[in-house]
């Protein structure tokens, strides 16, 4: 198959003409989708090339999703969309409204021909290594959301370092990654001081904390907070079997513990922010609504999402801390 053609006269890098060609053979109608391409010795021998400028090619497009390897095989045309420029990994914990946000805010502000494929670990360890595991070599940047996975970098560093970005927690293991994150311990301890004028006529705090889910550096501000205002506390892993009670303020950063704090305190008769207080988590227009509105502690997600899409975009490789704020409404 003479499906290469290199000009030796030509400016451009080899590398690149080789991907053209390919290109060029899928326009043309040449390679079609599921057609396996001349082998990397083939190509190497016939242009007098070096294996790993025909590597380079083959894994440019590997990572914008026009081949795929299958190991023992070969190299297969997997797409004939030529227009994708870059591939992204997106691998989130979870999806839910505002990461839903941060994902729509990242695609809004990334530039033309840029195809983004979104994964979810769950944060579970198995299906973290996994999907990394599965995907590495596939995509042009890979954007990881660590959550609580202990043993991330682990698996992270199977990926080119120059490739990947680190979204929401980063942890010591992971600071040699470009990153845009939140500071949890400050943004609890610093909006709880913010807010104590509010708080101070509350008999105890109680913090809903799964440890599997909620990053430390929240219990570590909450801490920190009750010691300086020598305030009682209690921290929970979930609320099923907690019988709420007057003066207490709940401070929740997932939203099922929020409706379930809701129902208890209706099913007692209790008054939102007379006999029992909350702070939630992540704002939402449904916050804004719920029982007059709901106290937030929240970062900027659009803001996260475009300030991701510009490092990626302008190849930065810096660390970023998102801004996290207050708002006071009637559950205080």
């Amino acid at each position: 198959m003479g499906i290469v053609a290199i000009k030796e006269s030509s400016g451009t890098p080899k590398y690149k003409q080789i991907v053209t060609s390919v290109e060029d053979a899928i326009v043309s109608g040449a390679l079609k989708k599921g057609d396996k391409l001349p082998s990397l010795n083939s190509i190497k021998d016939q242009n007098s090339l070096s294996r790993d400028t025909v590597l380079t090619a083959f894994n440019e497009l590997k990572a914008r999703g026009i081949i795929q390897s299958i190991v023992g095989k070969g190299y297969y045309v997997s797409s004939v969309n030529i227009d994708v420029v870059q591939k992204i990994f997106l691998l989130f914990d979870e999806l839910n409204s505002f990461k839903e946000d941060l994902y729509n805010s990242f695609l809004e502000n990334l530039g033309d021909n840029i195809q983004v494929e979104i994964y979810f670990h769950h944060f579970n360890e198995n299906s973290f290594r996994k999907l990394i595991e599965d995907n590495s070599g596939s995509y042009n940047y890979y954007v990881i959301m660590p959550a609580n996975i202990k043993s991330a970098n682990n698996f992270v560093k199977m990926l080119p370092s120059d490739r990947v970005y680190i979204l929401d927690q980063i942890h010591e293991d992971l600071s040699e990654y470009p990153a845009i994150y939140q500071n949890f311990e400050n943004a609890i301890f610093d909006n709880l001081n913010k807010a104590y004028h509010l708080i101070e006529k509350y008999k105890k705090l109680v913090l809903v904390f799964a440890e599997d889910k909620q990053p430390q550096g929240m219990l570590k501000g909450f801490n920190r907070f009750c010691q300086k205002s020598k305030m009682s506390f209690e921290i929970i892993n979930a609320l099923q079997n907690k019988d709420i009670e007057k003066g207490e303020l709940y401070i929740i950063p997932d939203d099922r513990s929020l409706l379930e704090v809701i129902k208890k305190m209706k099913q007692k008769s209790f008054v939102l922010a007379k006999d029992i207080g909350v702070i939630s988590y992540n704002d939402t227009l449904l916050k804004e609504i719920v029982e007059g509105g709901i106290t937030t502690i929240s970062t900027d997600f659009d803001a996260m999402g475009k300030r991701l899409a510009e490092m990626i975009s302008n190849n930065e490789h810096i660390q970023i801390e998102n801004p996290h704020h207050l708002i006071i409404r009637n559950s205080l």
